[in-house]
């Protein structure tokens, strides 16, 4: 692979942005003029899906008008041809690979969306962390540019790891529980549980979907030292694997009032794999947890 001047500033640029990332959108917005330049392309655009609501939103692009944007969420997205196969290959792909040229051509989506904004060529890579989708970019040529090429897909498969992995993180710190409520979790998993402060500390952010690189920066300790914290959490609460402590630490925090880890030891005993079934994606769970929580609270008339 053969980089110009130009775009080995550009990488050198964007590498930057990555590693210094404190908020996804911004990193999103940042990114395109450095893969614009990298790639030899016209116009970005970045979305983040919604699994929930089933939805790509927090848009930002350049070179692509507002109210062009604006079409493609209220009609285009339901005539897209392009976007959900894309999606779908999880890998960056050239919009040929899924329609040839000369079929998209013929398409509305083409000619009454695409061609508003003078793209042409495409290319599209969504980043996944496991099986949620934390972002994408969306990147076109104007014809006369030509299409992508091996190559530049090449540039593409090399940057998507760190991009996905800052992406990742990113989108977990938005989502982190507030301190206070931590605290009270990890008191009550080292009363129910019997677990060490390190020890409830790990397993609650396990329990949160945190990764175990940003556990240690966020505790200030050694990879080794998060593994062997939660290597203790597994034996103290009889657990083998992340999924059924995620369990577990779902059962302890929602009733503690009701014989905490002995009804845990006794649900999970019973019906091991029913647990894993049930523990839900962690942010979910950390936001049911604070909804009963809430809702358990007594309220004082002035």
């Amino acid at each position: 692979m053969h980089l110009s001047t130009g775009q080995t500033r550009a990488l050198a640029d964007l590498m930057r942005l990555v590693a210094n990332a404190t908020d996804g959108d911004e990193l999103r917005e940042r990114m395109a003029l450095p893969l614009l330049d990298l790639l030899h392309a016209d116009t970005y655009v970045s979305m983040v899906w919604n699994g929930g609501r089933q939805r790509f939103e927090r848009v930002t692009a350049l070179n692509m008008s507002a109210e062009n944007l604006r079409s493609w969420d209220a009609y285009f997205r339901f005539v897209d041809p392009l976007t959900f196969p894309m999606m779908q290959r999880r890998k960056p792909t050239v919009a040929t690979q899924v329609l040839c040229q000369s079929d998209l051509s013929r398409t509305e989506f083409f000619n009454d969306f695409l061609q508003r904004d003078r793209m042409y060529w495409g290319v599209n890579v969504y980043f996944y962390d496991r099986d949620q989708c934390v972002g994408d970019v969306r990147i076109w040529r104007n014809r006369e540019r030509g299409n992508f090429d091996a190559s530049e897909i090449d540039i593409m498969n090399m940057v998507e790891p760190a991009i996905t992995a800052a992406l990742s993180r990113l989108s977990w710190n938005e989502a982190a529980p507030r301190v206070e409520e931590s605290e009270s979790a990890e008191a009550t998993l080292q009363r129910e549980g019997r677990l060490s402060r390190r020890e409830a500390e790990v397993a609650w952010l396990v329990s949160c979907g945190c990764p175990d690189k940003e556990i240690q920066s966020r505790l200030g300790l050694e990879y080794p030292t998060v593994r062997f914290h939660l290597g203790n959490a597994f034996k103290k609460l009889r657990v083998t694997n992340r999924a059924t402590l995620v369990g577990r630490v779902k059962v302890l925090l929602a009733h503690p009032e009701h014989g905490g880890l002995a009804a845990a030891i006794a649900l999970t005993d019973a019906a091991p794999a029913a647990i894993a079934e049930e523990a839900v994606s962690p942010s979910a769970f950390a936001t049911r947890v604070l909804k009963q929580r809430s809702a358990s609270q007594p309220v004082h008339s002035s």
